[in-house]
């Protein structure tokens, strides 16, 4: 019964702000690392926030870092991610994972 459900996708103009959150359920959440990938398409699947499960946050990927944030609320089974100064760039479906499982995926774009 795993679930992972993305959602806080949509348009936005360059410059603009977006907050993800990826709702999960289905297992220990505690106990796991958790990420945010995204794809655009015609292009590989780019790994672009990841954080442990006591919280540590590795670095960010030079496309993203100074931009994006990625934060988990242990107590409410969420993890988020914070994109701001979006670029047209960033348009891509945004997907949320742990190990294996993977979310549905949210539509991000950036357009004026």
């Amino acid at each position: 019964q795993v679930q992972l459900v993305e959602s806080g996708g949509g348009l936005v103009q360059p410059g603009g702000s977006l907050t993800l959150t990826c709702a999960a359920s289905g297992f220990t959440f505690t106990n796991y690392a958790m990420r945010w990938y995204r794809q655009a398409p015609g292009k590989d699947r780019e790994l672009v926030a990841f954080i442990r499960n006591d919280g540590a946050i590795t670095n960010y990927p030079p496309s993203v870092k100074g931009r994006f944030t990625i934060s988990r609320d242990d107590a409410k089974n969420m993890v988020y991610l914070q994109m701001n100064n979006l670029e047209p760039e960033d348009t891509a479906v945004y997907y949320c994972n742990c190990v294996n499982h993977w979310g549905q995926g949210t539509q991000v774009t950036v357009s004026s």
